[in-house]
C-alpha cells in the first residue's frame, strides 16, 4: 500500500497542472558576439556579404566554403548564386541553424554544413573562400590558403593576412546597413613561380613572397633585375632590362611574350 502511495504522489508531482502545457525548449537563436571555440561570432550585414561574392565573382562553376561559417548567411547567399557551397562550423547548434535557413531560402540541395575544426578541415577543393575571422585565424590558415589552385579567390571582411597584401579592398559606402567592419578584402591565389628557369636565350631566377616577384633574368651574358615583377593568379608580368615580360604559368612552364623596341616575341621558360 505504502508504494501505491508514493507511487500516485509521484505521479501527481510529475504531472503538469491542469490547463498547464508542458514546457517546450525554446529554438537556438545565436547572439551577436557569443563566444565560439576560435572566434566570437559577429555577422556580417547583408551589404558586405553580397560585396564579398561580388568581388569573387561567383558564379555556378564554383565550390565556395567559409570557415567559421555561423549561421550560414554567406553559404546561403553563395548557394542562391548557383554555386556549391560548404559552412565549416565547430559549434553545432550553429550547423543545424544553418541547415535550417538554407532549407527555408530553398538552397539546401546546394548548401551543406558541416561540424568541424575549421583548421583541420580540407579546403583543397575550394576555388573561393568568403569569411569573417580575426587576423590570427587568418594567418594561422595562411598556409592552406596559399596551397589553393592558383587563381582561387578569397574574400574577408576586413581582416586580412600579415605579409599577403589584397589584390583589391573596397570600403562600404555610408548608405549601406554597415556599421563597422565594413571593408571587403579580395586576394588572387597566385601559382608558385620560385626558382630557376631557362629560357632559349638565358636563365631566369624568381624569389616570390606572394603575389610579389623578384629576382633575375640573364641573356647574352648580361643579368637585370626583375622589376615590378607581380602574380594575378596564374598571370605573371615584370620587367626586366627594359623588357616588359608577360605570361601564364603552367606548373614548371611560362609561355607568353615580350616586349620588345621590335615589337612583340614569343618568350617560353621552364623550371
Amino acid at each position: 500500500m505504502r508504494a501505491l502511495i508514493l507511487g500516485a504522489l509521484f505521479v501527481a508531482l510529475a504531472a503538469p497542472a491542469r490547463g498547464q502545457e508542458p514546457a517546450t525548449q525554446k529554438p537556438f537563436e545565436p547572439v551577436s558576439g557569443q563566444a565560439g571555440k576560435d572566434v566570437v561570432w559577429v555577422p556580417s550585414p547583408p551589404d558586405m556579404v553580397n560585396k564579398l561574392l561580388e568581388m569573387a565573382r561567383v558564379t555556378p562553376n564554383d565550390l565556395v566554403m567559409d570557415l567559421g561559417s555561423g549561421d550560414g548567411r554567406n553559404i546561403i547567399a553563395a548557394a542562391k548564386l548557383g554555386a556549391r557551397a560548404i559552412g565549416v562550423e565547430y559549434n553545432p547548434e550553429m550547423v543545424e541553424l544553418s541547415r535550417r535557413l538554407a532549407a527555408e531560402a530553398g538552397v539546401a540541395d546546394k548548401a551543406q554544413f558541416v561540424q568541424a575544426d575549421m583548421y583541420e578541415y580540407d579546403i583543397s577543393k575550394a576555388n573561393v573562400l568568403a569569411l569573417f575571422l580575426l587576423p590570427v585565424n587568418m594567418n594561422r590558415l595562411a598556409p592552406k590558403f596559399y596551397n589553393l589552385a592558383p587563381g582561387s579567390r578569397i574574400v574577408a571582411n576586413t581582416f586580412g593576412i600579415d605579409g599577403w597584401e589584397p589584390d583589391a579592398r573596397v570600403r562600404l559606402p555610408p548608405a549601406s546597413e554597415c556599421e563597422s567592419w565594413c571593408e571587403a578584402l579580395l586576394w588572387i591565389v597566385p601559382a608558385k613561380v620560385a626558382g630557376s628557369w631557362t629560357m632559349g636565350n638565358g636563365t631566369m631566377v624568381l624569389t616570390q613572397e606572394y603575389q610579389h616577384v623578384q629576382g633575375t633574368v640573364t641573356t647574352g651574358g648580361k643579368t637585370e633585375p626583375v622589376v615590378m615583377g607581380k602574380l594575378l593568379g596564374n598571370e605573371i608580368a615584370f620587367t626586366a632590362g627594359g623588357f616588359a615580360y608577360k605570361g601564364l604559368v603552367s606548373g614548371n612552364v611560362i609561355e607568353g611574350t615580350v616586349t620588345t623596341p621590335m615589337g612583340d616575341v614569343p618568350w617560353r621558360a621552364r623550371r
